[in-house]
């Protein structure tokens, strides 16, 4: 007898597989992974056989019993998983059967390892979504410590890359944890999705067994049953999504460590670095280098990569399970651990970095930033905005070629470019009052921001 016979699907075959194409077919080597959740979901099987009279109640204990000692035991390092065996599925089953006997081979019945796969997978999924959840949470703290330290810090606002108007550091800081902000909502929705059990579609079509569904679904934690048997097995939308989702962490994550980058260099000279987050150069003494802010933004190209990836592998998959879908994991796993690393990583550097206030408060009263508010001065004296615009950009053009700030030319001057111009312009000109004057519902003046960072506490639960 072939020694193949001993695969749990090889009673059909006639001749065993080629020890090449069992290394090339196993995914064991990424899939152990997903063991916790694949011995859960075979205790809820169990159980729920067990109480639709399928299975007796004293083999449902003997085999959820097995299950637990095979989960404490993969805990310990004891387990040496079985590259033959192809899967975390056959092989806890395999582990099962060896440690119970012949009661073990009772559990597969009213399942295939295409809803077994389904299911643990999103029980997975779940899981990470609210670890991911834990994390950005914890840096939206950091952001709102930052801005609640920082709140009267004074930088330049940029577009193009250009300083623009003035704002407060807290204002930029909260900007991200509006962006973390959403790509918290948009996990919380993705886990809405992911919460639907596929457990007891079978290989697509159903089983013909009398299974109870909602039991294993309730005990699970899923809050709904796949409608469709076909769709419950071949769907991998959930995956996608959360790659998606990840994705745009990433970018967000990536924005913010492009600023750090900037910031820290001589050039900026806004931040300076923790040493215990930045690294130095083998060959220049002088360096250092901001390697943390840089290898998030290099590994964004990663996480992207993996979506991509996973919607190329689906785009033209038939009905229903199908192979290739095994390729769904290592980018999965890849992409949960990468982003988690990133934040674990990102959050603790942002927190040491040393803010340079002056040199913010210098840039900021350098380069005309408050030409926006010359203007609107010459508007609420009366002048057309698109008149006070041409007048405020021919006073620019006048101080650039005589080498001052727009406060430091003389009233006569200024008053050249518009006759309506009076001594208080001074004060619109100064860049705190810049600042403080945008009062408007999301501005950047101090009355504002205050109101931001209590919304922001407010949604974190610390209000």
């Amino acid at each position: 007898m072939s020694s193949e016979s001993k695969k749990l699907w090889g009673g059909r075959f006639a001749k065993g597989t080629a020890a090449a194409v069992d290394q090339f077919h196993s995914s064991i080597g990424f899939d152990w992974r997903l063991y916790k959740e694949d011995i859960r979901a075979s205790q809820a099987h169990a159980r729920m056989l067990a109480r639709c009279g399928i299975i007796t109640q004293e083999e449902a204990d003997l085999i959820c019993q097995g299950l637990a000692g095979i989960a404490a035991d993969i805990e310990a390092g004891r387990v040496e998983f079985s590259v033959e065996a192809e899967d975390i599925h056959m092989n806890v089953e395999q582990l099962l059967t060896e440690r119970i006997g012949p009661v073990a081979k009772k559990l597969h019945t009213a399942r295939s390892r295409n809803d077994q796969v389904a299911t643990d997978t999103r029980l997975w999924v779940m899981g990470a979504i609210d670890e991911l959840d834990r994390r950005l949470r914890s840096f939206q703290e950091t952001l709102v410590q930052l801005a609640e330290a920082h709140r009267d810090v004074i930088l330049p606002g940029y577009t193009h890359l250009q300083r623009a108007q003035p704002i407060l550091l807290a204002h930029h800081l909260l900007a991200y944890f509006e962006m973390f902000q959403r790509d918290r909502e948009r996990l919380a929705d993705c886990r809405r999705r992911t919460a639907v059990s596929p457990l007891g579609a079978g290989a697509l079509a159903g089983v013909t067994l009398p299974i109870d569904r909602w039991a294993t679904a309730r005990e699970l934690g899923f809050h709904d049953i796949a409608a469709n048997s076909i769709d419950a097995v071949s769907d991998r939308d959930f995956i996608v999504e959360l790659l998606a989702d990840l994705a745009l962490i990433m970018m967000h994550l990536s924005r913010l460590c492009e600023e750090v980058i900037l910031w820290s260099s001589a050039e900026f000279g806004f931040l300076e670095l923790d040493d215990a987050y930045s690294t130095g150069s083998s060959m220049m003494p002088q360096k250092k280098n901001p390697d943390v802010a840089e290898l998030a933004r290099g590994k964004t190209g990663r996480v992207y990569g993996h979506l991509m990836g996973l919607l190329t592998v689906m785009k033209g998959l038939p009905l229903a399970y199908n192979k290739d879908m095994q390729e769904d994991k290592e980018a999965l796993f890849d992409a949960v651990d990468t982003v988690l690393g990133c934040l674990a990583a990102v959050e603790p550097m942002l927190a040491t970095a040393q803010v340079r206030r002056d040199r913010m408060l210098a840039a900021a009263q350098d380069g005309f930033l408050n030409a926006t508010d010359f203007a609107d001065y010459l508007v609420r004296k009366g002048v057309p905005f698109r008149d006070a615009h041409a007048a405020v950009g021919q006073a620019v053009l006048y101080a650039i070629r005589h080498g001052r700030r727009l406060e430091e030319l003389p009233l006569e001057v200024l008053r050249q470019f518009s006759p309506v111009i009076e001594e208080d312009v001074y004060h619109a000109l100064d860049v705190r009052q810049c600042v403080a004057a945008r009062q408007s519902a999301g501005g950047t003046a101090p009355r504002a921001v205050e109101e931001g960072l209590r919304r922001a506490k407010a949604l974190l639960g610390l209000a």
